[in-house]
C-alpha cells in the first residue's frame, strides 16, 4: 500500500508536497476505510481518497508527478540512452527553481515491510537518490548515492543491509540511470521489490496513459470474471446481462527494426480484432447491441470496471486523474465504495483520485476527513496541497457548501463578468 508521496520543484508543484495516505486517529468509519498495518510509524492506512481543486489548480500535476517517478524507475536503465537528457520540468516562474533539481519520494508498504525510495534529478542526470528499509522499527539505509561536483562522480554509500555485487552495479549506473533501475537489470533480487512495486503494483490512468479496453476484453473472456463484470454493471442500472467476445483474425501490418542490417521494414500480419456484444434483458423485451450502439458512460464504465476489479482482487494501489469523466454521480459513489468493502478489498487495494464532483463530499459514509485533499495556487502560481483534516470541520458540517464558499480552498476565484462585456 501506498503511504506517502512526497514531490518538489515539478512543474506547478515548486515546494515541496506530501500526500499521505496514513489515516489519522479519528475513529470513524475506521473499520471499513482504513487498513491496520502493525507498524507503529503508520498504524492504519486509508483504502481511497479523493483530490479537488479548481482547473489548472496543479491536482492534475499530481497524478504525473508520480507517474514521472514511475517512468523513470521503470525505464532508465533501459530506455534512456547514454548522455540523453529528461523531459523533467521543474517550476519554470522563478529562475531559482528553473535552475534547482527535481524530487521525488516515495513511501510503501510491501508484504509488512515498508520502503522509503527517493531520488532527485536534473535535465541532465540523477543527483542522488536514497532507499531505507524498514524491516523493523529502526531503519535500515541500504544505499545512498550523491553527485559531487568537485570531482564530477556519483558517491554511493552502502550499507549493510543489501546484498549483492553493489560495485558491479555501481560500475554499471550511467548518470542518468537510477542505481536501483540497473541493479535490478543486472539480477538484484533484494531490490526488485522495490521496482516490482513501481512496475506492477502502481496502475496510473491519466491523459498521458489513457484506459485502455484490454484488460476488460481479456477477463470477459474468462467465465468467472464475465459473471463479475456484469454483475458489477447490472449492480450500477444498466440492464446488461451478458457480454460476448468475438475474436477474428484480421490482416494488418507490423513494424520490425532489424538490429544487425540497421534498418526497419514492415511485414504483413495477422492481428486479432475483437467485437463485443451485449445482451440487454429488460420486462419488456431482450436485444443484443454492439459496443458502439452503447453510451460512452456505459463503455468507459465497462473498460474501468476490468482495471478496477483486478486491482481489488490483488491488492494493487490505483490512480486516476479525473474519476467522474463521463460517470454519474452514482457510478462514481459505488466504484469509491468497492475498495470500502473488506469482504470485496481483501488485499489492501488502493484507490486515488482527482475530481470535480463536489456532491461525492456529503455523500453518507463515503469519506472521512483525511480522505479529502485540496489543491489551490497561490499568488505566485505554484501549487499547495492540503487535507480537509486540517481545516477540522464539524462532523455534521456540510462539506459541499463549504468547499465552494471557498472555505477550504481549491476552488477558482471568477470575476463576475468573466471578462465579458453586458
Amino acid at each position: 500500500m501506498l503511504v506517502e508521496f512526497r514531490v518538489k520543484n515539478f512543474r506547478s508543484l515548486r515546494d515541496e508536497q506530501v500526500f499521505s495516505l496514513v489515516a489519522s486517529k479519528d475513529k470513524t468509519l475506521q473499520d471499513t476505510h482504513t487498513l491496520a498495518t502493525g507498524i507503529s510509524a503508520a498504524p492504519t492506512l486509508l483504502r481511497s481518497a479523493a483530490v479537488y481543486g479548481a482547473n489548472a489548480s496543479g491536482k492534475s500535476n499530481l497524478i504525473k508527478a508520480l507517474q514521472y517517478m514511475r517512468g523513470v524507475v521503470t525505464e532508465s536503465a533501459t530506455a534512456i540512452q547514454p548522455g540523453q537528457s529528461f523531459a523533467v520540468q521543474p517550476f519554470r516562474l522563478d529562475a531559482d527553481s528553473a535552475s534547482q533539481a527535481t524530487e521525488f519520494e516515495v513511501t510503501f508498504l510491501l508484504d509488512g515491510v515498508r520502503y522509503q525510495y527517493g531520488f532527485a534529478m536534473t535535465p541532465q542526470r540523477i543527483v542522488s537518490e536514497h532507499l531505507l528499509v524498514y524491516k523493523t522499527f529502526k531503519p535500515q539505509r541500504w544505499f545512498v548515492r550523491h553527485f559531487d561536483a568537485e570531482t564530477g562522480k556519483d558517491v554511493y554509500d552502502f550499507g549493510p543491509g543489501l546484498k549483492g555485487s553493489k560495485n558491479v552495479w555501481e560500475g554499471a549506473t550511467r548518470p542518468n540511470a537510477l542505481f536501483l533501475s540497473m541493479a535490478v537489470q543486472l539480477n538484484s533480487e533484494a531490490l526488485r521489490p522495490v521496482f516490482d512495486w513501481f512496475v506492477n503494483r502502481l496502475i496510473i490512468f491519466n491523459e498521458q496513459a489513457q484506459l485502455s479496453p484490454q484488460v476488460s476484453i481479456q477477463m470477459l473472456k474468462q467465465a468467472d470474471d464475465r459473471k463479475e463484470i456484469c454483475n458489477f454493471l447490472t449492480a450500477a442500472d444498466i440492464s446488461i446481462s451478458d457480454i460476448d467476445v468475438e475474436t477474428r483474425k484480421v490482416p494488418g501490418q507490423a513494424v520490425h527494426f532489424d538490429l544487425v542490417a540497421g534498418k526497419t521494414e514492415v511485414r504483413p500480419e495477422e492481428l486479432e480484432e475483437h467485437q463485443l456484444r451485449f445482451h440487454h434483458v429488460t420486462e419488456q423485451g431482450k436485444a443484443v447491441f454492439d459496443l458502439m450502439d452503447e453510451s460512452s458512460g456505459t463503455r468507459n464504465l465497462l473498460f474501468l470496471t476490468g482495471p478496477v476489479l483486478n486491482v481489488l482482487s490483488k491488492g494493487l494501489t490505483l490512480v486516476i486523474d479525473e474519476l467522474d469523466t463521463s460517470l454519474h454521480t452514482m457510478l462514481v459513489r459505488e466504484l469509491v465504495r468497492l475498495f470500502h468493502w473488506p469482504e470485496i478489498n481483501t488485499g489492501g487495494a488502493q484507490l486515488i483520485f482527482t475530481t470535480h464532483d463536489t456532491s461525492l463530499l456529503d455523500a453518507p459514509d463515503l469519506f472521512r476527513r483525511d480522505q479529502v485533499w485540496f489543491v489551490e495556487k497561490d499568488r505566485d502560481q505554484a501549487s499547495t496541497l492540503v487535507s480537509l483534516s486540517e481545516f477540522s470541520p464539524r462532523k455534521n458540517e456540510a462539506l459541499e457548501r463549504g468547499y465552494l464558499m471557498g472555505r477550504y480552498g481549491g476552488i477558482p476565484f471568477l470575476s463576475h463578468t468573466l471578462g465579458l462585456k453586458h
